[in-house]
């Protein structure tokens, strides 16, 4: 006698039907609450250590991950991981461990998250890049170059899986300098390069994304500049480096050295007011050690020497002045002004290329304020009666997220949202 089949799904759960029923299936009641449970701590964990007082600890050079709004929808439940992984308070010890441990029983470093990357693996090479688009977390956070230098993986990962055309940029970047100048105001506009820009030959000789980074890198330099009336930094930074006879960029942090952001100083004020820099006077000054941004990628806790500087605008006594912070929370910098002194109100944009080069602003510009690019859309309105108190608008903008598309200052509308508080109070 033949077995039916039914034809008609029951009436009861599939995990009530008999053991012996074809379609049952147990419902793993006890793994499926202690995986809820594991769930649960996870994701509460930011939220429940911060009560007593346990602070998550900042990796990357970038704001951690926020909470997500329940207003994104289905981005609510996919932003909660990221979230609740980057804020974790123990995050930076648990990384650092796993490198000692790496480090100290096999020798070798360790490849947390994409890890690090001095040779092609096949996974975000160019073949695969012609196959399917890619996707930056498929690029190593660090690549190790040549002579133990370090480089930001952002530098390859943003120009190959931008947010938006190079095109797209650029007219970004032309209508703000129409929304400013047309409320009768001074605009400049600073490229910062990246160090991979400055110091290819240091990087290994494979890659993954090394053809796309460099085909982007190639277009943006050609173009932009032209295109948008940036001050063309990479000249001047090499002239800067062959007169002092070494690099002006750290070999294993991202950003330039004090040196770097007195050239940009310098470029701005000869733009600004030509021949005001001949009075500068500029020698070397204290000496402090720096923590490395990118050893932190890897658990590792460096430093590198930085050497600072004395500048007296008008070749007297030095006016230079520090005062730290990241221009999430504006920096306000006045003074007296001095023979060899921009004295134009000037109000500027700026990352963390530019706390390299606040000292000197201080020095140089009588009344500056700062803000950080991010806080543009997400403060308009602050950022716009901010710049309103200007006569003269800078940006300086970071090579890897322009050329990514990764501003969202970007944006026209943005722009646009600014100018017109520009354009009610013109000069």
């Amino acid at each position: 006698m033949s077995r039916t089949e039914p034809t008609e799904l029951p009436a009861v759960h599939e995990s009530w039907l008999p053991r012996e029923h074809p379609m049952h299936r147990p419902r793993h009641g006890r793994r499926q609450l202690t995986a809820l449970v594991c769930a649960l701590l996870f994701l509460t964990a930011p939220a429940t250590t911060w009560v007593f007082g346990a602070r998550a600890e900042r990796l990357e050079n970038r704001p951690l991950a926020e909470f997500p709004s329940i207003t994104d929808g289905w981005g609510f439940l996919t932003g909660l991981s990221p979230w609740a992984a980057e804020n974790l308070p123990f995050r930076g010890t648990a990384v650092r461990s796993v490198h000692d441990i790496s480090q100290g029983v096999f020798g070798e470093q360790a490849r947390l998250e994409s890890g690090t990357h001095s040779s092609p693996t096949g996974t975000g090479s160019d073949q695969q890049q012609a196959r399917q688009p890619l996707n930056e977390n498929v690029f190593p956070k660090v690549i190790e170059g040549r002579a133990g230098w370090l480089y930001l993986g952002h530098d390859v990962a943003y120009p190959c899986t931008p947010k938006r055309s190079l095109d797209e940029v650029i007219a970004g970047l032309r209508r703000w300098r129409q929304v400013v100048e047309a409320s009768g105001r001074k605009f400049q506009l600073v490229i910062a390069p990246d160090k991979s820009t400055m110091y290819p030959a240091n990087l290994p000789p494979e890659y993954a994304g090394k053809d796309c980074s460099s085909r982007a890198r190639e277009e943006f330099w050609r173009r932009l500049p032209t295109a948008t009336g940036a001050i063309d930094m990479r000249g001047p930074l090499r002239e800067s480096a062959d007169r002092n006879g070494r690099a002006i960029y750290h070999d294993i942090d991202t950003h330039w050295t004090h040196e770097g952001g007195i050239t940009m100083v310098y470029q701005l004020a000869e733009r600004l007011s030509p021949g005001s820099t001949a009075t500068w006077k500029v020698q070397p000054g204290r000496q402090y050690p720096h923590s490395a941004d990118i050893p932190d990628l890897l658990g590792q806790r460096r430093t590198v020497p930085i050497q600072a500087y004395s500048l007296a605008p008008d070749g007297g006594a030095d006016h230079t002045r520090f005062e730290p912070s990241d221009f999430h929370e504006p920096l306000h910098l006045k003074s007296m002004p001095r023979a060899g002194m921009i004295t134009e109100p000037t109000r500027m944009v700026g990352d963390s290329f530019t706390q390299f080069a606040s000292p000197y602003l201080a020095a140089t510009f009588a009344d500056i304020g700062i803000v950080h690019p991010e806080e543009v859309a997400k403060r308009p309105r602050e950022t716009a009666a901010l710049l309103a108190e200007g006569d003269v608008v800078t940006f300086e903008l970071s090579e890897r997220f322009v050329s990514g598309g990764r501003y969202d200052l970007l944006d026209p509308a943005v722009a646009d949202q600014v100018g017109a508080v520009l354009a009610a109070d013109p000069r």
